[in-house]
């Protein structure tokens, strides 16, 4: 006989009771991205449906970092025919093998080799002081405190390079785990880091993987909300290389367009307090050896790798130094508005990572220089950015003949009357190679700023994944027509529709 009461046969659930929603499954590259699907054939095929994920120990943040620790050992048996007698024996022979680094010539230039104090004590020469920004300084002279005083200075040169290889592969593994946690749902995009083939030849010119690392984290951090380990971490990296800095741009325009001021100023108090706490005691007590870094960039001339270094080669009269630096100062306050317009006015609220990427690549566009090291600035950017093989190994194409041709062109300035290496006109051309493919990068992320259902990352059903508190926020302040019109979406997914927060939604 039934109870009288309908509940007896309905089991109750308490209102404080939590209620689990599943994790969203993780994006399968292999699945919308046709070279990735390709290059998976070498081990194996893609993933399937019913792969389990957590049913090993090698998960995919795991995998990435082993893969880009074992291309960072590949990079350094690139070095090899240096580490073996390059950098010491033979003008060019460092340059003809391409295997040259800023780190074991500046151990005994720098000081490092006599126990100098960075920036308290003269150097002998003409650099005065040491020409780094106070935190890479510091990661040097910790380098130096490992590497050990005794045999010919060529063995301390060796080893203290050694060193500061492990040092950085330490934080290749932190850049490799960091992107790879950015987004929770693509953690394989971060592969496009871990192989990037120039990230591999780049990695231990000089100590810029430092100032990624922390970079990196910082994303990290802004990615989860964290807003203030976001700022603190930012100003760190602020504090070992100068371009960290550029990111509070694009942040401002984003959390202009969504109102979130709050969050900014966290930010933003948060990279200058880091950034004083690891500044101000250098600073105070050894101002003229605080200041080299920054004299020394504003008198620098024009060098390798930028276009100003093609019309000084290409003009009769060439260009002051002065007025590279304001010509160069201009354009990228030119780029900044443009790239502030564009955020403010996209039909839908540009990624954190896409005007990121922007903004750095054009500094790096309209610098004065552009060391091969640089590209490891834009590398994790542009996994974030756009995660698209075809398009990131377009690009690292380009760079890598760039990488070849600068080592190319010192080969041939310094092999004599032999002229063994590359002209001056085919280092142009390499010049412009990677000049050409930083640009088609920059269109591909603008087009899909402007267009963002051909955004890969949208694709898939997410809003900004490395956005943190922007992501699905609602806009506040818009532009031009996104402000009255939505545009609409192209069907090109059957992914669920993505709520973003502008007033006008956009359906798929």
């Amino acid at each position: 006989m039934p109870s009288a009461d309908p509940s007896a046969e309905t089991p109750r659930t308490s209102v404080y009771e939590p209620v689990s929603t599943p994790e969203p499954e993780p994006v399968r590259p292999t699945k919308e991205d046709e070279v990735a699907e390709a290059g998976s054939e070498l081990i194996g095929g893609p993933i399937g449906r019913r792969v389990l994920y957590a049913a090993t120990w090698w998960t995919p943040v795991r995998v990435i970092a082993l893969v880009a620790i074992g291309m960072f050992a590949l990079g350094m048996v690139q070095k090899m025919p240096c580490y073996n007698g390059a950098w010491f024996f033979g003008a060019s022979s460092q340059y003809t093998h391409a295997c040259y680094s800023d780190i074991p010539h500046l151990y005994q230039g720098r000081g490092f080799s006599d126990g100098l104090v960075p920036y308290f004590d003269k150097l002998p020469g003409d650099m005065e002081y040491l020409e780094y920004p106070v935190l890479t300084g510091v990661f040097m002279e910790v380098a130096s405190w490992v590497t050990p005083g005794s045999g010919s200075i060529q063995h301390q040169e060796k080893i203290y390079w050694m060193v500061n290889a492990g040092m950085l592969m330490a934080c290749t593994a932190a850049i490799a785990v960091c992107v790879a946690r950015t987004h929770r749902r693509r953690p394989w995009d971060a592969l496009l880091v871990a192989l990037a083939p120039a990230f591999a030849l780049t990695a231990t010119i000089n100590w810029d993987l430092f100032a990624v690392a922390l970079t990196a984290a910082a994303m990290l951090m802004w990615s989860r909300a964290r807003v203030l380990a976001f700022g603190v971490l930012l100003g760190l990296a602020t504090a070992a290389k100068l371009y960290p800095v550029l990111l509070l741009g694009p942040l401002l325009i984003l959390c202009w367009r969504a109102g979130r001021w709050r969050e900014f100023g966290t930010a933003l108090l948060g990279t200058a307090g880091a950034w004083l706490v690891v500044n101000l005691p250098v600073m105070l007590l050894a101002s003229d050896g605080w200041s080299k870094f920054y004299t020394f960039s504003q008198e620098r001339g024009v060098d390798f790798g930028s276009f100003w270094l093609i019309l000084s080669q290409r003009m009769d009269s060439p260009l002051t130094t002065d007025t590279v630096n304001t010509l160069a100062a201009a354009l990228m306050l030119l780029a900044c508005l443009g790239i502030g317009a564009l955020g403010l006015t996209a039909p839908r609220r540009p990624r954190f990572a896409q005007l990121a990427f922007l903004v750095v690549a054009a500094f790096i566009l309209t610098n004065k220089v552009y060391s091969p090291q640089y590209v490891l600035w834009l590398i994790p950017l542009a996994a974030l950015a756009r995660p698209r093989w075809r398009d990131f190994l377009i690009w690292q194409a380009c760079e890598v003949a760039y990488f070849l041709g600068i080592w190319l062109y010192l080969a041939y300035t310094t092999s004599g009357d032999a002229h063994k290496g590359l002209p001056t006109e085919g280092y142009q051309l390499a010049i412009v190679v990677h000049l050409l493919g930083t640009l088609y990068l920059c269109a591909v992320v603008v087009r899909d700023i402007l267009m963002p259902e051909r955004d890969v990352v949208r694709r898939s059903g997410d809003d900004d994944p490395s956005g943190g508190v922007l992501d699905g926020a609602e806009d506040r302040f818009v532009l031009g027509p996104a402000a009255y019109e939505a545009r609409p979406m192209a069907r090109a997914t059957e992914a669920p529709p993505v709520q973003w927060g502008s007033a006008t939604d956009l359906s798929r």
